[in-house]
């Protein structure tokens, strides 16, 4: 053997393996996130001029449908044979994802916390498509505040958004699914958070805690009309609702590091998620959360004061 021909081989293999080392170190610094991002963009060029046929002819009604997670299941679902309503209040972001989806698409203007607008918006999917088979609700927001210092309107908007949006959502999809006869599936978008707490995130995080009870409890109520209810709980997803913790490096490499699979998740994993639990391969899965989250419940969600100095006060004052 060459480790018995002398002691200089022992010590060139070490040499070889301490350059492996040294150029393994070099890739994960410098390439490792152009790797992660080419490899994104190529994986999402397949699937998006790949057409598929697993939700032909059937239609989705997608709240927060212009823009980040509600858009990318939406780019999915027509990429499977799908029709799409896509109901937000951003016009602007509505018209942009019109002109990209085209005559697969209509768009809905309107407030997840308005009922009526909510009602309006599904019987939209009826009328313009003649049925509605699918409901995603995915709208949603967070603001950070101590609970010893936040405002009740601070508290409303998350839970009036976040909850009582996804109740009076899954009311008004469930009804016109039920028209139709033939069953569907409504999949609420909740949170890593629903589980996972986070200081500064109480009203955020009951409200994701409380879209996945009714989503259980949707299920009990929905199963014997042939609808079924599912949730998926992304962990940290690239869309505009992270966006401002992105301005602090820090915490936004410790979220990174707070998924054993080490990156922030694509809006386009949460899409793969809502494609399967959308499909006949999900046929017998009711009343149950999908984590999509690069095992970040294995985990701790990150100390956010520790890397936010002006919100270190919070926990220290009135002491």
């Amino acid at each position: 053997m060459l480790y018995n021909q002398g002691n200089s081989y022992p010590n060139a293999y070490l040499q070889i393996l301490f350059q492996i080392t040294r150029l393994g170190a070099l890739w994960e610094r410098n390439f490792k996130g152009l790797h992660q991002f080419v490899k994104y963009y190529y994986h999402k060029e397949v699937i998006m001029t790949t057409k598929g046929n697993r939700l032909k002819e059937r239609v989705a009604f997608i709240t927060g449908g212009a823009s980040g997670i509600g858009r990318a299941i939406a780019e999915r679902y027509i990429s499977e044979g799908a029709r799409v309503v896509l109901f937000d209040r951003n016009t602007e972001l509505l018209k942009s994802v019109k002109e990209d989806f085209g005559e697969d698409c209509v768009t809905v203007e309107g407030d997840v916390t308005a009922e009526a607008d909510l009602e309006r918006g599904a019987a939209e999917a009826v009328k313009h498509f003649g049925r509605l088979d699918i409901g995603i609700n995915s709208a949603g927001l967070g603001t950070y505040a101590y609970i010893t210092e936040q405002t009740e309107e601070q508290w409303d908007t998350v839970i009036d958004i976040c909850l009582k949006g996804v109740f009076f959502s899954m009311k008004h999809e469930a009804r016109q699914i039920m028209a139709n006869g033939e069953g569907g599936v409504i999949i609420n978008i909740a949170s890593l958070n629903s589980r996972q707490p986070a200081e500064g995130y109480s009203a955020y995080c009951s409200a994701k805690a409380g879209v996945e009870m009714i989503t259980r409890v949707g299920a009990m109520e929905m199963g014997s009309y042939k609808i079924r209810v599912c949730c998926i709980s992304p962990g940290a997803v690239d869309t505009p609702l992270i966006a401002g913790l992105k301005d602090n490096p820090s915490l936004f490499e410790e979220l990174i590091d707070n998924a054993p699979l080490g990156r922030i998740g694509t809006t386009d994993d949460i899409a793969g998620a809502a494609l399967y639990l959308a499909s006949d391969d999900a046929s017998w899965v009711t009343g149950d959360t999908l984590f999509v989250d690069g095992g970040g419940l294995t985990k701790r969600y990150p100390i956010l004061s520790d890397h936010i100095p002006l919100l270190k006060g919070l926990m220290t004052k009135g002491k």
